[in-house]
């Protein structure tokens, strides 16, 4: 059989396999008290997690649907996976994530991020484009540490890698559908299978999501004012297959969001620490702009992958184009009125905010062309990968007490070309010895244009400035692995990232755009991967420790209100990381995972200006006036523990059986921003989930009651540190029925 052949029906395989992965939800696909195989891609090619030398995590579709039932976006992942925590202060759009305490608090639509996301094999760069509606996943797979080597610049964390359900040969597809508290609609489905026997099949999948309003405005006296949002996305896949020799896979999507931006609260954290204040109501409001609040998201894609075996080497080439458009307007003080304009509230509000930000125009165009395969022991991979994105950008400031009249406009204008050569490989040195590694040259060029035409604060109109920063860099990993026995993996992993130079230019309060050099991160790695209880546990755990060269950083807000970009000297890192699945006894199964991070600043005399709405800083003083160190501080938004559990009961009842669902995730203190304060941080995080219902044998059908959120957890995610004590909290409980039928 041709190795074309045999990795299509390892595809299959592997789509089966990925049932199993941390997805209770199931009962039948496998003998009950055994736990199955995870294949990963994580090195773009097939393989059995186990042997994989490096940390990564797999989420099956399936659970991604239980977790997601109340309508949920990507950042239900949050917690969910050990060193994963996404947070954003945009809302349904822009989510920030941050691997092993590293990401970025960038609010900017040019944001970069150090942790990359790609989409059925696609990377997404633009923070919108990020924020794509997951449906009809097959897998998520959480890649941890530097992934320079095979994903390319801006992967120093890591990646979050999402595949969707491919087409295929055999008609099927699924429908489900929930309805819980606030009219809250999750709906999804697909349809695919032969167009031309043996030749063409195709799969159409779609998703709607919508809430009611369910936020009251005390200040307007309107009820359900604000807090919802209409979502819909859809895909379309069509597969080629002529010959056994030649596949090609063409997929189109789209997606459209109207809804509510992040709701800001004025004045919702005590001064002198981080409880909220007395009679915090999350279903409550006061804004004066909150009538003209709105979020707009509308975008979509297509991409080709070609895929031709010369009977051996097999050929890959991926063109992708992505765009994407949006517009957000917002209550950034999160109150009514102004000191010097009273009435005004709640607390203090020192002068109204009330913003937008727009991306009129964005577009991408990337190409990968790889040639992989083996020669005996030697499996290898090579390679060359070109990118380019052209983004605009507008930030308008409106004045509230006018009646929210124009009164700042800045534009920005960005062009990224970034190309790449790689090669990754290993090789079986005995029957329990394997070594490999790779290396990538990145190099990358900016070319930005930015201007204010009018200020909000009296600054006047800037000329036109310009910045094309340029670098290029040597990426690698060099890995070994040893296999103590037949369950058991050990290996160890060295791995160098890089992320390319950032322009932070948002001009409505500063007069020139800052620059962030490249930043180098060395990463140290080993871990333990295996089966234990004849099979009816699988574990993996690891430590690492990583240190970082010119770390980029963002200064958020402060009592300057203006963003810009600064390099660290240093920082580092290091933890431990646990996943495991355990299938004890019959009807239970079990899954468990935490992490351990410890994050810190190495920049002495690192300074940054501090809150500038009455916070209680922590920080010693600057010698820069205004300003306090913040060397040897923690990362901001880099919890020191995270862990989740999930536990499925089920009880045999005629052609199924009942169950009940449970899972919970945790994440330990985390602070805003880049200097301390007694404020702007939440001690803690824990929300859980249940869901009880009844499946029938072989998931035909299924019929069930959830909740999420069921203990009503409150918690700060994030604050606006420029005016007052502002912050921003995590979604309400939600409960509703779910139904769902495969066919």
């Amino acid at each position: 059989m041709s190795t074309f052949n045999l990795r299509r029906r390892a595809l299959g395989c592997a789509a089966l396999a990925a049932l199993s992965v941390g997805a209770p939800t199931l009962a039948f696909a496998q003998a009950p008290t055994e736990v199955g195989e995870v294949i990963v891609t994580a090195q773009k090619r097939l393989e059995n997690i186990n042997d994989a030398p490096l940390s990564v995590t797999a989420i099956s579709g399936q659970k991604l649907d239980v977790i997601r039932s109340s309508g949920g976006d990507i950042r239900v992942l949050s917690s969910r996976v050990p060193s994963l925590t996404l947070e954003s202060s945009f809302g349904r759009t822009f989510p920030r994530p941050y691997i092993r305490g590293l990401g970025n608090t960038d609010f900017d639509l040019n944001a970069s991020q150090p942790v990359s996301f790609v989409y059925d094999e696609v990377v997404l760069e633009s923070p919108i484009l990020k924020g794509f509606p997951l449906f009809d996943i097959d897998q998520v797979e959480v890649l941890r540490g530097p992934q320079g080597t095979l994903f390319g610049r801006n992967t120093p964390a890591g990646v979050l890698k999402f595949d969707s359900v491919k087409p295929s040969q055999t008609f099927g597809g699924y429908g489900q559908v929930s309805y819980g508290r606030y009219n809250s609609v999750n709906a999804e489905g697909a349809v695919g299978g032969p167009i031309v026997a043996g030749v063409l099949s195709g799969r159409v999948s779609g998703l709607y999501q919508r809430r009611s309003d369910w936020i009251d405005n005390t200040f307007t006296g309107k009820t359900n004012a604000t807090g919802g949002y209409e979502q819909y996305a859809l895909r379309g896949q069509l597969l080629y297959t002529p010959t056994e020799q030649f596949s090609a896979l063409l997929n189109v999507h789209y997606q459209h969001l109207d809804g509510t931006p992040q709701i800001f609260r004025a004045n919702i954290i005590q001064k002198g620490g981080n409880d909220l204040v007395a009679g915090f109501s999350r279903d409550k409001i006061a804004q004066d702009a909150q009538p003209r609040a709105f979020q707009h998201v509308k975008g979509g894609g297509a991409n080709l992958k070609l895929t031709y075996d010369l009977g051996g080497p097999v050929i890959t080439s991926i063109t992708a184009y992505e765009h994407v458009t949006t517009l957000s307007h917002g209550d950034v003080d999160g109150g009514y009125g102004a000191v010097f304009a009273p009435p005004s509230g709640p607390g203090l509000i020192k002068f109204p905010s009330e913003s937008a930000d727009g991306l009129p125009y964005h577009a991408q165009w990337s190409e990968e062309l790889r040639v992989a395969g083996d020669m005996g022991p030697l499996n290898y991979t090579v390679g060359g990968f070109y990118f380019f994105e052209d983004a605009k950008i507008d930030s308008i400031d409106y004045n509230t007490l006018a009646g929210g009249v124009v009164d700042g406009y800045a534009y920005q204008h960005q062009k990224t070309t970034s190309w790449a050569l790689f090669a990754n490989a290993d090789y079986k040195l005995t029957d329990r010895w394997k070594v490999g590694g790779g290396v990538r040259y990145s190099n990358d060029e900016k070319d930005f244009v930015a201007q204010r035409l009018l200020s909000p604060i009296g600054g006047g109109a800037t000329g036109v400035l310009t910045a094309k920063p340029t670098s290029d860099d040597v990426s690698f990993n060099v890995n070994a692995a040893y296999e103590l026995n037949d369950e058991v993996n050990l290996y160890a992993r060295v791995a160098k990232g890089y992320r390319a130079p950032s322009i932070q230019g948002r001009l409505l309060f500063g007069d020139v755009p800052t620059i962030a050099r490249k930043e180098t991160l060395m990463s140290y790695e080993a871990g333990v991967k295996g089966y234990a209880a004849d099979r009816r546990l699988r574990f993996d755990a690891d430590v690492f420790y990583y240190r970082v060269a010119d770390l980029q950083l963002t200064v958020v807000g402060g009592v300057t209100n203006f963003n810009r970009l600064i390099n660290a000297k240093h920082a580092e890192g290091y933890g431990v990381e646990f996943n495991a699945e355990a299938r004890p006894v019959e009807n239970v199964a079990l899954t468990a995972g935490f992490s351990y991070n410890h994050t810190k600043i190495q920049s002495p005399g690192l300074s940054t200006a501090p809150c500038g709405g009455g916070c209680t800083v922590l920080d010693p003083a600057s010698a820069v006036p205004g300003e306090v160190v913040i060397d040897g501080n923690s990362l901001p938004d880099a919890p020191r523990w995270i862990g989740n559990v999930t536990a499925r009961y089920a009880i045999p009842f005629g052609d199924g059986e009942f169950f009940v669902f449970t899972d919970w995730a945790y994440r330990s203190k985390i602070n805003f921003f880049l200097y301390e304060s007694a404020e702007f941080s939440d001690d803690k995080l824990l929300e859980g989930g249940l869901r009880l219902g009844y499946a029938a044998a072989g998931d035909r059908w299924e019929a069930a009651v959830y909740g999420r959120n069921i203990t009503n957890d409150i918690s700060l995610e994030g604050g606006i540190d420029f005016n007052n004590l502002t912050g921003f909290v995590n979604d309400p409980r939600i409960w509703g029925v779910e139904v769902k039928a495969k066919f």
